[in-house]
């Protein structure tokens, strides 16, 4: 119970006539549907804010073959750091630094696809380096 079918459906069984899904799956199942749901709330607010100059400075880095791993994630976290400074001090520090690096992956990605794999994998290591403990956090908290 609770894993995921092929067809990427959760398991289940019939109960009475209804199908039972596995509660604790379903409930974290909500819970990142929720928190998705508000980040991408927030990296639409935010998209409108970033200028097309911090972008194409960010896919000249990620064409750049000559820089290692540890660069270009240090290129993402200037980037992102630079346009936290400009989000209203109302907003949790972290999560605005989380959506931006989400909200540039997307753009970069949009502007050259073939940068998928490489702006992704450096996202989510800069994640792990800098939003870690963040994202545990935010994924154990209870959602209001």
């Amino acid at each position: 119970d609770g894993d995921l079918q092929t067809d990427g459906n959760r398991s289940g069984h019939l109960q009475n006539g209804d199908l039972v899904l596995a509660a604790e799956g379903m409930r974290n199942e909500e819970i990142f549907r929720i928190i998705g749901a508000q980040l991408a709330e927030i990296g639409d607010q935010l998209d409108k804010e970033i200028q097309a100059r911090v972008v194409n400075d960010l896919v000249q880095h990620f064409l750049n073959e000559n820089l290692s791993r540890e660069e270009i994630t240090r290129c993402l976290s200037q980037a992102v750091e630079g346009l936290a400074r400009a989000i209203p001090s109302d907003m949790e520090q972290e999560k605005a630094l989380l959506v931006l690096a989400m909200v540039l992956t997307k753009k970069v990605a949009n502007r050259v696809p073939s940068l998928l794999h490489r702006i992704f994998s450096t996202t989510v290591n800069y994640i792990n380096q800098h939003l870690h403990t963040y994202v545990v956090r935010m994924v154990s908290m209870p959602v209001a």
